[in-house]
């Protein structure tokens, strides 16, 4: 059915969500003064800073998005993999599926956050913020991994973990299925497959 896995990386892969809206809320209360409660800012959570700062009222995108990513470092110890991927990652490579990434992070935070977990080795293609003008819900990273893979839609499925993700497969034309294990709102999303754990992933695969 499917020969091509694309996964999401935040809350997918890794479980990054303590780290990034900690450091968020850092970023905010020592750069601006702004005590913002955590459950006030887990709508970043799935899309890139671009996006999400200007919806706090933050003008300096490009600077703010700087500081995030340096308190990032401070909360890098609240990073961790989630249990099971690294085992689907280990058997999809044996059964040379085409894996890949399309994430809301920019390369160098791919660098600062993804790598050092040993995950990218499993990767034949990313597709990063840095790569298309628009980003997720938007289909345009999903669509830029097919051209540069040159992977058929239909054999395809987008693994994910938020709304923005699934609008972003589904416009893209894209099997979706839903990460449940780093999903907060999975009643909002009309997912292809719903994931309980990543093993659930092999188990569609045949």
């Amino acid at each position: 059915m499917y020969n091509t896995i694309i996964f999401d990386v935040d809350g997918t892969l890794i479980d990054t969500e303590k780290a990034v809206l900690g450091s968020l809320q850092k970023m905010l209360k020592e750069d601006y003064g702004k005590q913002v409660p955590m459950e006030e800012l887990t709508f970043v959570l799935g899309i890139p800073g671009s996006s999400s700062l200007p919806r706090l009222n933050i003008k300096d995108v490009d600077q703010a998005n700087e500081r995030w990513n340096h308190f990032m470092k401070d909360f890098f110890h609240e990073i961790k993999v989630f249990d099971g991927i690294k085992g689907v990652l280990e058997t999809l490579e044996d059964r040379e599926f085409a894996v890949g990434i399309v994430t809301s992070k920019t390369n160098q935070e791919i660098i600062d956050d993804f790598e050092p977990f040993g995950l990218s080795g499993y990767m034949t293609y990313t597709v990063s913020a840095d790569d298309t003008e628009k980003h997720k819900p938007n289909p345009d990273p999903l669509l830029k991994f097919l051209e540069v893979s040159g992977a058929d839609p239909k054999t395809s499925i987008y693994i994910g973990d938020t709304v923005y993700d699934y609008e972003c497969a589904r416009d893209a034309g894209i099997d979706f299925g839903l990460a449940l294990w780093g999903c907060k709102h999975p009643e909002r999303i009309s997912a292809t497959y719903n994931f309980e754990k990543p093993q659930d992933i092999i188990r569609i695969l045949g």
